[in-house]
């Protein structure tokens, strides 16, 4: 089975041929244009000018991920991101998706982004297979046992999931507030870092020193599993305030900028360390047998050692962290696998299923769902 993936949710255009046979996944290409110097000079993502970029460059993008497969036949399926997502970037992609399901007489579904990230999990370096089904045992690749607990973080999401089997979810607990991606972005600009602050905010604080300040943790000992990140920025901010300490300066001494990174350094203490405690409960209290993270950040080195040690916990590979579109071809695959039930009370888990591809007149049905939820199929 060949699946075309088409991903636009926020400022990366992304295409890639995902190719499933003899129950395994592999990437056949991937092509991502990145927006990222675009939106810099506005510290955040602008829809209407990343819709305007999706539209430039999705037909190239397209191209190229075609030659990089080296495929010569149609694919069976096309799957493109719905939702959630910016609304002007998410037409672009489903527009050019219905426009290539129609023309080519090719079925198309659409795919939740969540999944996505909860998916890319799955998947292994272009070229080299993945197992796509548990053994008799229940083992899947990369260990992943059910039911699991997912934590998904990124710009726009922190999302705390309960997965119980393909397709099957329950939402433990979610921000109140900002996600904690839009929060490392908010406290790289009060830092003077700029647009991405994530990946700069983690470069400086290996230099620092997390316990040089006590930022607050926000409800890291409430009873439930939700997440609020906006007290943090605003105590940094009072912080940098009360202190009358300004990065706004082209030249930096030495010593402000060990400054600086030491207030990197304690800002990921207090924002990670709720996230990895609520994650972890989560797994004792559902007694789930698999820890998955996903989304962006969860390429913060530091995020990634305090999960490591303690506990076992799986990370996509880096080419699969941020948004693309193998993890929606990936994603689009289990929405078209339907298990037969094993008994009345749970599906199957092995190789006992089938796939119920949709029909040829499917791109009818897809829309573009800016605020679609994760939920259970």
């Amino acid at each position: 089975m060949l699946i075309l993936g088409i991903e636009t949710s926020c400022d990366e255009t992304s295409v890639a041929f995902l190719e499933v046979k003899n129950n395994n996944f592999k990437v056949l290409s991937q092509v991502v244009s990145s927006q990222v110097k675009l939106h810099a000079k506005f510290g955040g993502v602008v829809p209407v000018l990343a819709a305007r970029k999706h539209s430039e460059n999705i037909d190239r993008v397209f191209r190229l991920a075609l030659k990089q497969s080296g495929i010569k036949k149609k694919p069976d399926l096309i799957a493109v991101t719905k939702g959630p997502g910016l609304a002007p970037a998410l037409l672009v992609g489903v527009n050019f998706a219905k426009f290539l399901a129609w023309s080519i007489d090719r079925p198309l579904i659409g795919v939740n982004h969540l999944e996505g990230h909860i998916f890319s999990n799955w998947l292994k370096p272009f070229g080299k297979s993945s197992d796509v089904n548990p053994s008799a045992d229940g083992q899947m690749s990369k260990k992943i046992r059910f039911p699991a607990v997912v934590l998904i973080v990124s710009g726009g999401h922190t999302e705390l999931v309960l997965m119980k089997g393909f397709g099957r979810y329950q939402l433990l607990g979610q921000t109140l507030d900002d996600a904690v991606g839009e929060c490392f972005d908010k406290v790289a600009r009060l830092l003077g870092l700029g647009y991405p602050g994530g990946p700069i905010i983690d470069k400086l604080a290996k230099d620092g020193d997390s316990r040089a300040f006590k930022f607050p943790s926000p409800l890291i000992n409430s009873k439930d599993f939700n997440f609020s990140f906006s007290g943090l920025k605003t105590s940094l901010l009072y912080f940098l305030q009360n202190n009358q300490i300004d990065f706004s300066k082209s030249k930096l001494s030495k010593n402000q900028e060990q400054l600086r990174k030491d207030i990197c350094a304690s800002f990921e203490e207090a924002a990670i360390k709720v996230l990895v405690k609520k994650t972890l409960r989560a797994k004792d209290e559902f007694c789930a047998e698999s820890i998955l993270i996903g989304g962006g950040v969860a390429a913060n080195s530091f995020l990634q050692k305090k999960f490591s040690d303690q506990a076992e916990v799986i990370f996509p590979r880096r080419e699969y962290i941020t948004d693309n579109a193998a993890m929606i071809a990936c994603a689009g695959y289990f929405s078209v696998r339907e298990y037969v039930p094993a008994d009345r009370q749970r599906p199957a888990l092995g190789r006992n299923c089938q796939l119920k591809k949709p029909d040829k007149d499917s791109w009818k049905d897809v829309f573009a769902e800016p605020n679609l939820p994760l939920a259970s199929r």
